[in-house]
């Protein structure tokens, strides 16, 4: 084989794999579909507790890091500014709406290691489990990753337990037991 053979063979391949990788994920989208963020503002009356930058990593089924879900405004990476409230916890993703997670929808909060592609130092994200809706009616338990820049996951982590009623669950990391949340 010459190598104008080789070079069509290797471009061929790479069109297949590239097809492949749009096609599971347009398949993944379609699957993650019925589930929706809580698009919405900060309520006028809420008062701000900290404001931290960094980058939004992903968000998963409860529970199972490695699943990532297409939900509409969160299926990939990027730069976020997280707003901790005493109302809940405000995300503003680079080119997406805000999105606002009230107390109520807040399942759990603590600390991670590892999320799909990213693994960092022990405790190094913060794991954000928050009810969202389906299209259905129904509510579904999802994980949300964030890697705080300028504080610690651990500092941010107890920031947003800090606003949670007390029979919230916080946990450490995402393997440890749950105990109870601390009162705003």
């Amino acid at each position: 084989m010459n190598r104008e053979g080789a070079l069509l063979v290797m471009i061929a391949v790479a069109v297949a794999l590239l097809a492949l990788g749009a096609f599971a994920w347009r398949r993944r989208s379609r699957r993650d579909a019925g589930i929706t963020a809580p698009f919405g503002e900060v309520p006028d009356a809420a008062a701000v507790q900290t404001v931290s930058t960094g980058f939004y990593v992903a968000t998963t089924r409860h529970g199972d890091a490695l699943e990532r879900l297409a939900i509409r405004g969160l299926g990939f990476r990027s730069r976020v500014d997280v707003t901790v409230t005493d109302c809940g916890v405000a995300l503003d993703l680079v080119g997406q709406p805000r999105m606002f997670v009230t107390t109520e929808r807040i399942v759990s909060v603590g600390q991670a290691t590892t999320a799909i592609d990213r693994v960092v130092e022990p405790g190094g994200l913060v794991r954000l489990a928050w009810r969202a809706e389906r299209t259905d009616g129904t509510t579904e338990t999802v994980d949300s990753y964030l890697r705080p820049q300028d504080q610690s996951a651990q500092g941010l982590a107890a920031a947003i337990t800090a606003i949670l009623p007390p029979s919230t669950p916080t946990a450490t990391d995402q393997t440890s037991t749950t105990s109870t949340g601390n009162a705003a």
